[in-house]
């Protein structure tokens, strides 16, 4: 096997493994946090798997280069490392070329995002498109649509991240462009993350899905950051929609600043604030600002809720490394 040309990746390696077990601290800082996500992006890895592979036993580094190579099917076209490489140096690359010429995103669009701190991209993906990553979501899970027992025997969240029809929504231009509208910029890149089925609630049944909470640190100062979720079955709003609390990503800042001293706005805010519901039809694209307080909500209707979760960012942006 030939080794990547990727000196990134042997730094991640480093990284992680001396962290593994946690007998050294990870020494990651804010600008190590944002190579390491430019750097799963650019080798079409999803972080979780990634960490499950060097924690599970530490594998030398030729072992886990050969990983990721097998994930890719077995190489990288040259061309995706050279942009790759030249992001990890904090170049800024070039624009993706399957952003589209025209706009997907009204004005009206981007002044609701601006109000609200989300959007609704309609059709991101074809109606066709959403049932293969259905039949996919559910092949892998055992499931099927005609047997509702076989909906509650996994969590909510499905570890399926690298199916060809994940990939066609992943590479959808509309999806692209909209993202390129958010941030004002077409050097972006695509993470890979999972699929989450919401079945219908039933009676006995605990609700799996988390509470009101950010994906995001809260510490000071907080920094831009977008996420996504792409609907790939019909949701209504009592159908375990994604939900959120529209506009707080203004608020943020002085809502925290007001809490007692040692009060954890994380605890707090599930019982104090009030998401909605976004109701939305197969196909459509949810891109929220990562300092919205959000969460999947049961579902009381009669057929599951299907999902794919994604996000785009920037080959440079802000990062704030201190979690709190």
């Amino acid at each position: 096997m030939k080794p990547l040309d990727l000196p990134g990746l042997r730094d991640f390696w480093n990284r992680k493994v001396a962290a593994r077990g946690g007998s050294t601290p990870d020494s990651s800082d804010a600008g190590d946090a944002r190579a390491d996500q430019i750097l799963l992006a650019g080798l079409r890895v999803g972080l979780r798997e990634t960490l499950d592979f060097l924690m599970s036993g530490a594998p030398p580094f030729g072992e886990f280069e050969a990983w990721v190579l097998e994930k890719n099917g077995g190489a990288i076209e040259p061309a995706r490392l050279e942009r790759l490489n030249a992001a990890l140096r904090g170049e800024r690359t070039g624009e993706l070329e399957s952003i589209l010429a025209e706009p997907v995103l009204s004005p009206s669009d981007l002044e609701f995002w601006d109000e609200h701190g989300y959007v609704v991209l309609k059709q991101a993906v074809s109606a066709n498109a959403c049932l293969a990553a259905v039949d996919a979501i559910f092949t892998h899970a055992g499931m099927s649509m005609d047997a509702p027992d076989s909906w509650y025997q996994t969590d909510i969240w499905i570890p399926l991240a690298h199916h060809h029809a994940l990939w066609a929504n992943r590479n959808s231009p509309r999806i692209h462009t909209a993202f390129a509208q958010i941030w004002g910029r077409g050097d972006l890149w695509m993470n890979v993350d999972v699929c989450g089925v919401n079945p219908p609630l039933r009676q006995g049944d605990r609700f799996r899905g988390t509470p009101l909470h950010w994906d995001m640190t809260l510490s000071p100062p907080l920094r831009f950051g977008t996420q996504g979720i792409l609907y790939l079955t019909d949701t209504a709003a009592s159908q375990g929609a994604f939900s959120c609390v529209p506009g707080f990503h203004r608020s943020l800042e002085a809502w925290r600043r007001q809490l007692p001293e040692g009060v954890d706005p994380r605890a707090v805010a599930p019982r104090v604030l009030q998401p909605v519901p976004i109701a939305g039809e197969a196909g459509d694209l949810i891109i929220w600002h990562q300092a919205l307080p959000h969460a999947a909500t049961p579902n009381q209707c009669a057929s599951p809720r299907v999902v794919q979760y994604l996000n785009m960012f920037p080959s440079q942006y802000e990062v704030n490394a201190e979690w709190l």
